[in-house]
């Protein structure tokens, strides 16, 4: 790891991590497990149902919590069902043992964000979801809502992701962040709004020929099994979204949408992106719950000539009538530690590269 000076640790560091000690299994890396700039995460074989979220705050184990609101415990190891409007605490198969220096944060994955399952990262000691501080010696956990399917999970299911950066990390700021749209077009747009927010992204909905703009989840549906891909009829789950006003969108309260950003996001390998929750004053509503991009994210030589941003969205609280063009995120931009040996891409036969208005894998 000695070249990697700096920044979001690429994807032979996290190897050198197994090997050296710094990340624990019981079981070695699953194919496809370490993408470019992240390591996803997998499950054990215990969900415990419990009575609400929490935090184990300083110097807590997680499990001296765990103990107080359980309710009951779900053996997941052949699979289980998790429902709707529940909260689960899953202990995960890796424990982590980082050097110091090195710190990690987490997010759900794409595909775990597309489902509305809602997901963070707990670890003993921590006073904030998701995030890992340097030298942290410990297992983790992963808290799990289904806000909308019922989901089967089982033992070496992954929803959630987690990256490491060594020093603080930080996101480019505004000067250094122009000219790398200068040089590498982040987005597909001649005059992007760019600060030391990041990279503005804006709503698409005019849609499609066919009119179509997006989806929404229904309600009461049939499971959904997160390890199946092309498993599940669009239509049992999902409601296409055409409308009669093209450009304008009202999200019904508590209702889940996806939607799709008017740019299409170029992620250069040198560079990781993520979407960042949008300042709630100008909207009651959250869009994207799986934030993070890796490097080649609409690389032309990984496959992709700039890929949309799929957008999870929800309202809250009241009606909230959504625009075409709308800025509805900033995509930050960090530094890699060093360039990846394999890019987000056709190298990995990513999932969404190239993409438009996508919905999850599970579907066909």
């Amino acid at each position: 790891m000695a070249e990697e000076r700096g920044g979001i640790l690429p994807d032979r560091a996290i190897a050198a991590f197994f090997a050296d000690g710094a990340i624990l299994s019981d079981r070695p890396p699953d194919d496809g497990q370490i993408q470019p700039a992240s390591l996803d995460l997998r499950l054990g074989t215990s969900a415990y149902r419990i009575r609400a979220s929490f935090l184990p705050g300083r110097d807590v184990p997680v499990a001296e919590k765990l103990r107080r609101f359980q309710l009951h415990v779900v053996d997941i190891t052949e699979g289980a069902v998790l429902e709707t409007n529940c909260v689960y605490l899953v202990p995960l198969m890796e424990r982590l043992r980082l050097p110091p220096g090195v710190s990690a944060a987490a997010n759900p994955k794409s595909s775990t964000g597309r489902l509305d399952i809602f997901t963070r990262l707990l670890a003993d000691g921590t006073q904030e979801f998701d995030k890992i501080p340097a030298g942290y010696d410990g297992p983790l956990y992963i808290e799990i809502s289904p806000r909308t399917f019922p989901v089967v999970v089982r033992a070496g299911s992954r929803l959630n992701q987690i990256r490491f950066r060594e020093d603080s990390g930080a996101a480019l700021p505004e000067p250094e962040l122009r000219a790398l749209h200068a040089a590498e077009a982040l987005v597909d747009r001649p005059d992007p709004n760019i600060s030391n927010g990041g990279v503005a992204l804006s709503i698409d909905l005019l849609g499609d020929a066919s009119g179509l703009v997006g989806y929404r989840g229904k309600r009461h549906t049939g499971v959904v099994d997160v390890d199946k891909r092309a498993a599940h009829p669009v239509l049992d789950f999902w409601e296409p979204l055409r409308l009669s006003r093209p450009g304008e969108l009202v999200l019904d309260p508590d209702e889940f949408y996806i939607l799709v950003s008017g740019e299409a996001v170029h992620v250069p390998p040198t560079h990781a992106a993520e979407m960042t929750p949008f300042d709630p004053l100008v909207g009651e509503f959250r869009v994207h719950y799986a934030g993070f991009f890796d490097p080649g994210f609409g690389h032309s030589k990984a496959g992709g000539t700039g890929s949309r941003a799929v957008l999870e969205v929800r309202s809250h609280e009241v009606p909230f009538i959504l625009e075409h063009g709308q800025i509805v995120g900033r995509l930050v931009y960090e530094r890699m530690a060093g360039l990846p040996d394999k890019l987000y891409g056709t190298s990995l036969a990513s999932n969404y590269q190239a993409q438009g208005l996508k919905l999850s894998k599970h579907f066909v």
